[in-house]
């Protein structure tokens, strides 16, 4: 043994590791407190690894070392090692969202789910991890959003945490997803093969043990048949059933009971019994319920996989939408060529070249060429969109017909495509009322089951002790708590798969539940039930300034908004140079005030001009520009009026269509615009509208709505996502139209990227079909295990036929939620009128 002094030789200099007894590098500050000291470490993976086995209750490892550790290398595990990287900023940046100036969101994918219970683990342990702000995790995709302070936790940590738990989180990249859940399905499929195979030749040893039973069969070929048969099972029992014993194990180091628990107490159960009848000869042989265990539970799991794969392709197709590479433009000494790089190279600014059939790289505006994209896997719309310079251009687009040049605006996680990802994983891993009360029913459930499994056996045990094991295993396996928390997640992921092709984005986890119960609808008229592209008809002006210099002041004010009203006055303009505003004050829903030339000039409603220059503006003025119900802005500066724009808009397609159809299902339909009276009564009287209020501000449209709730309305209110922000976030369900302002504000729980109004209709139609398929699967699963557990625990049910029944409630609540994945057939126009709401 080593002397004191020896031992004293070997630990390391004050400016060294304390673990390994490299140098520690100036600045860095990793420290574990071991003996009651705190001890320097020279990088995260000596801390994370001192800091294990001081947690572990062997910090006498350092007392009794002969020598440290050469290198951290040599003890630090590779898991270890490459999270570390994780944490560099410039691998952050392909993957990390930044959501102000310490908050971080990222996109992980977890291995080694296997049921809702796993899910529910993740959530809870990443939860308690100090700095975890919010996790969610998506159990049909098996991807979690995290988001997290950086000043109290980093990446590394959280991918840690989520392995000290047995399972593994690494960030999201389509290819390794995709290549992850080939390799499932294969090793599933490898063992369902074995388990098959084997269990087919202890199926037909078995028939023959049952027949010799009733005909007569000598003792040493029954012991012959059991030795055959237990040899046949063990392949199956190490290889086919390893995940169920694995997630076991796994719950219960965690004093969890996932629903793997029962499944491996009824296999493990049967198999022992099994055992001992061989060695001994003394009872039965279950040899062949092992294996239907394994094979109809693994192959129910391979079902459940491909059915998750197909509820999931909408977003998983939007996933794969951006290219691995592009075609960047470099100037070099006066000449451009060309060079690929990868998509995640490229930065704000950036050059590309864009070949007819490629994929759009990312966010961009076209700088020359003309050509037409197709952007129908975003939006849904099928008709390609004409594109020119100056154009927007979004990333997972595909240009069709002649090469475009453009500049990469956005990249990374902060480009519109990303932003749709992050808002289908919220919506499908944020839970609806209806799933929080079957996750509550499914967390005791597991463990009623082992206890009422103990009461059978104990029951048989004293009544006929032939039965005690076979109801008692019965018992543990005919349980489906998978059922019931399939029942809504299955359906949420299918609903939002069908709605995303459609172009409705649902941004919400209750949106499709408040949805179908939504009593009023409410709309905005300018952007909404109207293009929102509208014209400049006509400038006339009050002063001596000609109409061109009106336009260049007003243009001048509406730079600094994003309003219908001011991209068609900027329009207009054309490219003439605007004048500079400053001290520009926008008052959404009302108008603009601001400094030109050092003189105060004001635009927008009448009403606005009328409070900021405290002049009222004479009716006599506005009557003849508004006699068709066209909408006018009117500029004025301290002295006065200066101008009037007319401006006109047309109105949406599917909008009569729309309105039509919600008052069909007995919904109230209502117009609220800030718009004068005219220009609400032109689109209320061609859209069929009866109810309507006119030059409202946000706040006005906001206690309308309050009012509408307190009489108890389920308000659905539909915006432009610009300066309805207020009113949006009051009703019970939003939906803003779409385009990059609204996806990036997420405001709303719904957004209608195909700009087809109609698509609400049918979001309503599947929102209704999505609830009643949650309700049949809770039905089911209830209804199943009511019926199969009292049978089971009475003797009734076979082992096998236990497995059988687990399997096909598993797989019936998954089908039956795949049916919302299609459209349903369209009614014919003459029963259209009276079909039932």
């Amino acid at each position: 043994m080593s002397t004191p002094a020896a031992i004293a030789s070997t630990e390391p200099a004050a400016a060294d590791c304390f673990h390994c007894g490299l140098p520690v590098p100036s600045g860095s500050d990793f420290r574990v407190d071991i003996d009651g000291a705190p001890r320097p470490m020279c990088c995260r993976g000596c801390e994370a690894v001192a800091r294990a086995i001081v947690d572990g209750g062997m910090g006498d490892y350092y007392k009794f070392r002969t020598a440290t550790a050469p290198t951290a290398r040599e003890i630090v595990p590779e898991f270890l090692r490459q999270t570390a990287l994780y944490d560099l900023p410039e691998i952050q940046k392909s993957f990390v969202r930044a959501d102000g100036e310490h908050v971080r969101e990222a996109a992980l994918i977890l291995e080694g789910i296997t049921c809702p219970a796993c899910v529910w683990l993740n959530e809870r342990h990443l939860a308690h991890v100090p700095g975890v702000l919010e996790v969610h995790i998506n159990y049909a995709t098996h991807r979690a959003r995290v988001r997290w302070d950086e000043r109290r936790v980093h990446l590394s940590d959280i991918l840690q945490a989520v392995s000290r738990i047995g399972y593994l989180a690494h960030p999201f990249d389509p290819g390794r997803y995709q290549q992850q859940l080939e390799n499932d399905r294969r090793q599933l499929l490898r063992r369902v093969g074995v388990a098959g195979v084997f269990g087919m030749q202890v199926m037909t040893l078995s028939v023959a043990l049952y027949v010799g039973d009733w005909s007569g069969v000598e003792e040493e070929y029954r012991r012959f048949f059991y030795w055959v048969s237990l040899l046949l099972t063990l392949p199956v029992l190490l290889y086919s059933a390893q995940p169920f014993f694995r997630s076991a194990w796994r719950d219960l180091k965690h004093w969890r009971t996932g629903m793997d628990v029962p499944v491996s107490l009824g296999i493990g159960a049967a198999f022992l019994a099994s055992l001992w009848t061989t060695v001994t000869g003394a009872g039965t042989v279950y040899y062949d319920s092992v294996c239907m265990f394994a094979f109809f539970l693994l192959t129910a799991r391979y079902f459940e996989l491909a059915a998750h794969k197909r509820a999931s392709e909408a977003s998983e197709a939007l996933v794969q939408a951006t290219p691995a590479s592009a075609t960047r433009l470099v100037d070099d000494g006066g000449t451009t060529h060309e060079e690929v790089v990868a998509v995640a190279e490229l930065q704000p600014g950036d050059r590309v070249r864009i070949r007819p059939g490629e994929t759009i790289p990312a966010d961009s505006v076209v700088l020359e060429g003309r050509s037409t994209v197709d952007e129908s896997l975003l939006t849904g719309e099928s008709l390609p969109v004409a594109k020119g310079p100056g154009q927007a251009l979004v990333g997972g687009a595909i240009n069709i017909e002649s090469p475009l040049t453009a500049r990469v605006e956005k990249t990374g996680p902060d480009t519109i495509l990303s932003s749709i990802l992050r808002l289908l994983d919220r919506a499908t891993a944020e839970k609806p009322r209806l799933a929080q009360l079957a996750d509550r029913i499914a967390a005791g459930f597991v463990a009623a089951v082992l206890l009422l499994a103990g009461l059978t056996a104990l029951y048989w045990w004293n009544h006929d002790a032939a039965l005690w094991l076979p109801a008692t295993i019965a018992v543990l396996v005919v349980t489906c708590p998978c059922a019931l928390s399939l029942a809504t997640p299955a359906a949420i992921t299918a609903a939002t798969g069908h709605l995303t092709r459609l172009g409705l984005l649902v941004t919400r986890g209750h949106a499709l539940e408040t949805f179908a119960h939504a009593t009023h609808f409410i709309f905005d008229k300018t952007g909404t039930l109207t293009r929102g592209r509208l014209r400049l008809l006509e400038t006339r002006s009050f002063s001596r300034l000609t109409a061109a210099q009106c336009l260049t002041l007003a243009t001048a004010l509406e730079r600094h908004s994003e309003h219908p009203i001011a991209r068609a006055l900027i329009e207009a303009a054309g490219p003439a140079r605007p004048a500079a505003a400053a001290e520009v004050v926008n008052t959404p829903g009302a108008g603009l005030r601001g400094k030109i030339d050092d003189r105060i000039f004001f635009l927008g409603t009448p009403a606005y001009i009328g409070e900021q220059t405290g002049r009222a503006v004479d009716p006599g003025v506005l009557e003849p520009l508004r006699r068709q119900g066209d909408t006018v802005v009117l500029l004025a500066g301290q002295d006065g009026l200066l101008a009037a724009f007319v401006l006109s808009d047309e109105l949406r397609p599917g909008a009569r269509e729309l309105i039509v159809e919600l008052r069909r299902r007995g919904k109230s339909v209502m117009l609220l615009t800030g718009d004068h009276e005219k220009a609400a009564h032109r689109v209320a009287d061609a859209l069929g509208i009866r109810e309507l209020a006119w030059e409202l501000k946000p706040a006005d449209k906001l206690a309308r709505i309050k009012a509408l709730q307190q009489q108890g309305a389920v308000v659905a209110m539909i915006g432009d996502g610009v300066n309805d922000a207020p009113v949006l976030a009051a009703a019970q369900v939003s939906i803003a139209m779409g385009g990059g302002t609204a996806v990036a504000a997420a405001s709303a729980d719904m957004i209608l990227l195909s700009q087809d109004l109609m698509h609400l209709a049918d979001g309503l139609t599947v929102a209704h079909r999505t609830l009643g398929i949650i309700r049949q699967n809770l039905a089911w699963a209830l209804a199943y295990n009511l019926l199969a557990i009292p049978a089971a625990a009475a003797g009734y049910v076979s082992p096998w036929l236990a497995a059988l029944g687990m399997s096909a409630s598993s797989l019936l609540v998954v089908g039956n939620a795949l049916r919302l994945t299609r459209r349903p057939a369209a009614k014919p126009a003459s029963t259209l009128a009276s079909s039932p709401g």
